[in-house]
């Protein structure tokens, strides 16, 4: 078994014929069908829902992760959170793996009401190995995505939120996510630095 801060994959450079063979055998259609109603779900940062779905898988497998459950979770993670009156049978029924995609969708999901840092606490105290793992990636892309959001306090507040719920996920689940994870923040707090933000924020608050 991994002990706890072991790094969870050791990715090969480039994907060999066994990874290549394992993700062949991974029915993924019926899940990005069901993905395709997030294409009208605009993002804050531009594009969908729907890409921002793929981009999640396309890092998992980019981190070496060839694994039926999360694949097929990465690619509709945000349908329960993101579409009104989701009918969870959809995710439940695509497949022989639709129930435990759907238990594990259900552990990465928001639920309405819920305070988004009581959320995240509860995937570093109850999640499972899986859901920190999807949480990860899908932080990745949305902290990548903050390269085309312009309002400053966002992006502050977004660095802050992954450097206090999501670094202690990554650390404990994959060290090279952590890794790039903080590299993300770094460059995202150097860009308020350039830009005169943080000045103008002891301005204010002076």
């Amino acid at each position: 078994m991994r002990k706890k801060y072991e790094m969870a994959v050791d990715k090969p450079q480039q994907m060999d014929r066994e990874h290549m063979l394992a993700l062949r055998s991974i029915f993924l259609a019926p899940y990005m069908q069901i993905a395709t109603s997030l294409i009208g779900k605009a993002r804050f940062a531009g594009g969908n829902m729907f890409r921002h779905q793929l981009d999640t898988m396309s890092i998992l497998i980019d981190y070496g992760y060839i694994d039926t459950i999360l694949l097929k979770a990465s690619c509709v993670h945000d349908t329960i959170e993101d579409i009104p009156g989701f009918d969870e049978n959809l995710i439940k029924n695509a497949d022989s793996d639709g129930p435990e995609v759907l238990a594990l969708v259900k552990e990465v999901t928001k639920m309405p009401g819920q305070m988004k840092s009581d959320y995240l606490k509860s995937i570093i105290d109850k999640g499972s190995q899986r859901a920190k793992i999807l949480k990860c990636a899908d932080r990745i892309s949305n902290m990548i995505s903050l390269g085309f959001v312009t309002s400053n306090e966002f992006i502050e507040r977004y660095c802050d939120e992954t450097e206090y719920f999501i670094l202690p996920i990554a650390i404990e689940v994959d060290f090279n996510m952590y890794q790039e994870l903080i590299s993300l923040v770094m460059s995202r707090r150097e860009y308020l630095e350039k830009s005169g933000y943080f000045d103008k924020k002891d301005d204010r608050d002076e």
